[in-house]
């Protein structure tokens, strides 16, 4: 049964010319198209010029510029949208070249001479690797729109609940500003969120009620009287709600006097 023709190309990169000549007569035999090169610079062009070009068999020892440097320069220019997989050819197998190469970026190695059934089998491997890879990334960026339309949907209710939230600031604004004139100097040092707590406090409203009415957790409702209490040197909700009490009020006149 014959091998479907892969829409991966090969890009084989090596400087003895016979042997990029005998890799890619053999890979297109097994349905890959090939792409050669004989140095770094060139295989460097070659891979910009082909975007079908997805998995790199490249020599590690070359003049100039070696296979580590070509992955390198590769992976520079293939930002987030491009995805490669390299094989290494190397005809001395020491180990810290190995290391080196493979901390770079390769996915395998095989030392010269080839066993090229081996070869085929890992060029196989690394193009399923490679469309997992593609498959994953474009199930993100599906992913990632959902998630942006879906922030975007969430953005739109919240001005919706701040429009909402302000108009009946704007209903209760005579009372607001005459009890903002008789606030108690503790009070000052409150940000406007904490404040707003405070006075939803001094209504006897429940820490569930206040998160209800202001659209956060309970927690934090629990968070923001902890730090009140703590700014205004006050030891309970009672003594909160006494200061904030109208200055007519018996109650305030006997807490503003101790």
């Amino acid at each position: 049964m014959s091998r479907p023709v892969s829409e991966v190309k090969v890009l084989v990169v090596d400087d003895q010319a016979v042997i990029v000549e005998q890799l890619c007569e053999f890979l297109e035999t097994k349905g890959y198209a090939c792409v050669s090169a004989h140095s770094t610079d060139e295989a460097i062009e070659r891979y910009v010029a082909d975007p079908a070009i997805g998995l790199i068999i490249c020599d590690l020892h070359m003049p100039e510029r070696d296979g580590i440097e070509l992955v390198r320069a590769l992976k520079v220019i293939d930002g987030s949208q491009r995805m490669f997989e390299a094989i290494m050819l190397t005809g001395r197998a020491e180990k810290q070249d190995v290391i080196r190469a493979l901390r770079e970026g390769f996915a395998d190695y095989y030392q010269k001479p080839m066993d090229l059934a081996e070869l085929l089998e890992g060029v196989r491997r690394q193009e399923e690797a490679l469309l997992e890879r593609q498959r994953n990334f474009r199930d993100l960026g599906g992913l990632n729109q959902r998630l942006q339309e879906l922030a975007e949907s969430v953005d739109e209710l919240y001005q919706d609940l701040e429009k909402a939230r302000g108009q009946g600031t704007h209903r209760r604004a005579t009372d607001a500003e005459e009890s903002e004139s008789e606030l108690p100097a503790a009070f000052e040092k409150l940000s406007p969120r904490q404040l707003e707590v405070a006075r939803l406090v001094s209504k006897g409203k429940t820490n569930y009620q206040i998160a209800c009415e202001l659209g956060i957790t309970e927690n934090t409702v629990k968070l923001y009287v902890s730090q009140v209490l703590r700014l205004t040197h006050m030891h309970n909700r009672t003594q909160l709600a006494l200061a904030l009490t109208p200055s007519s009020s018996p109650l305030h006149q006997r807490f503003t006097t101790h």
